[in-house]
């Protein structure tokens, strides 16, 4: 079972950046889709940003140009950029890691979350 954890989390004022971190441990024989998703106090969890094992990203328009996803393979590791943030991204950021198992298994698992607040 792989158990990606996240960090980086914290407050921040309006305007400010984080990096948030999730690495992946367990056994991993290739990583695939990796994506952090955010759910805000009464409201769904959402995708923020995805990046695949090709390096193909995909954002929300709500962050596109602020927010900015990357991956090291070689750490099993993935990284959001948080720029220019605003309140509304207060959220419990998640990470989902997508991922084959040695027997060729198709696998996934989330995070526990690391929570961003954005306040002055």
């Amino acid at each position: 079972q792989v158990q990606p954890v996240e960090s980086g989390g914290g407050l921040v004022q309006p305007g400010g950046s984080l990096r948030l971190s999730c690495v992946a441990s367990g056994s991993i024989f290739r990583l695939n889709v990796i994506a952090w998703y955010r759910q805000a106090p009464g409201k769904e969890r959402e995708l923020v940003a995805a990046i695949s094992n090709s390096d193909s990203t995909n954002y929300a328009d709500s962050v596109k140009g602020r927010f900015t996803i990357s991956r090291d393979n070689t750490k099993n590791t993935v990284y959001l950029q948080l720029n220019s943030l605003k309140p509304e991204d207060t959220a419990v950021y998640y990470c989902y890691v997508g991922y084959y198992s040695s027997s060729g298994s198709r696998l996934s698992n989330w995070g526990q979350g690391t929570q961003v607040t954005v306040s002055s």
